[in-house]
């Protein structure tokens, strides 16, 4: 297993378990990076300024992609086929396949809602906040967008619904279930919600959660039932970097908050088939075994966590 993180100090941070530790390696610095998808040895990064950066070696060497907008916020690899995703500020969806170039999938400039999407510090622009492909089928692709909504695609990006009804306005993270196909997840500064229809309809998952902002999401990869997101009271709350300040939560039903050994903003998630890993917002990697009762600190201090990436895991479909 191989974590990376983006940092706010402006590095993609490395990190491989040694025996009993986790040395931390810089594998990029000084390009702007912002957020970062993982696949095998395959490695995608999205940057401020500069489009997107791409390892196929573990993040050894680098290749840059500039694209027609240059500030990219989400970043994803498609697991069915291999293609990658870029979205950016203002929302722009790019796409490139089997090695060759990035196009521009139009088609999300077409939504009817366009018009009205604003995020609210810079009202002037918006971003695709999130990108996920369906680990399932390849032409299914969900897309976030800050401020404005959850949109759907079924024929790999050729068209798009507008916002799923159901769905919260304010995408932060989503997921699709790894093993269990059609099930997906949403976390959002106006709640949680899911999806069981492959992201066609969706339902709120806010109650028993006093922390109305959530920011990060991860699955359990045996149990669609379980899912986690990271909470705060506000944005300011969320996005005060070192400082920041927020909660763990697993739902069961209903949300419970979960014992993690600091009141630092969980910022980023992850989740193995035995593993649930936390990344603080000043720059701590917390590992549960036990779905988030216990906690050990991998006692590395990397700098305030912007997103992260885990690599190195596959899943096989679960029966339903």
């Amino acid at each position: 297993m191989t974590i990376f993180i983006c940092t706010r100090e402006d590095r993609l941070v490395r990190m491989r378990q040694d025996g009993g530790s986790w040395p931390a390696e810089t594998v990029l610095e000084g390009a702007g990076v912002q957020c970062v998808a993982v696949d095998g040895s395959r490695v995608l990064v999205g940057t401020r300024g500069a489009g997107v950066m791409a390892s196929v070696d573990g993040g050894a060497n680098w290749e840059r992609s500039r694209l027609p907008e240059p500030d990219v916020f989400s970043v994803a690899i498609g697991s069915a086929d291999g293609a990658l995703f870029a979205g950016s500020e203002p929302s722009h969806l790019f796409i490139a396949r089997d090695g060759g170039p990035w196009r521009e999938l139009e088609a999300l400039q077409n939504i009817p809602s366009r018009e009205s999407w604003s995020f609210p510090p810079r009202p002037w622009t918006h971003h695709v906040r999130w990108i996920a492909p369906d680990p399932h089928r390849s032409e299914r692709l969900l897309v976030g967008i800050e401020l404005g909504g959850l949109m759907l695609s079924d024929d790999g990006g050729a068209s798009f619904s507008d916002h799923r009804a159901g769905a919260k306005r304010d995408t932060h993270s989503l997921a699709w279930h790894p093993r269990v196909p059609e099930w997906a997840y949403q976390a959002a500064g106006d709640g949680a919600a899911w999806s069981r229809d492959g992201g066609r309809t969706w339902e709120a998952a806010d109650a028993g959660r006093e922390l109305r902002y959530c920011w990060a999401l991860a699955v359990d990869p045996n149990d669609p039932e379980r899912w986690y997101v990271s909470a705060a009271s506000g944005p300011g709350a969320a996005h005060s970097g070192q400082s920041a300040k927020g909660r763990l939560y697993r739902w069961n039903g209903a949300w419970e908050a979960l014992p993690l050994p600091t009141d630092s903003m969980p910022y980023a998630l992850a989740a193995t088939d035995a593993q649930l890993i936390v990344g603080t917002a000043d720059g701590r990697l917390l590992v549960s075994e036990d779905g988030g009762e216990g906690w050990e600190d991998l006692g590395v201090a990397v700098g305030s966590i912007l997103a992260m990436a885990v690599g190195g895991i596959r899943h096989s479909v679960l029966a339903t």
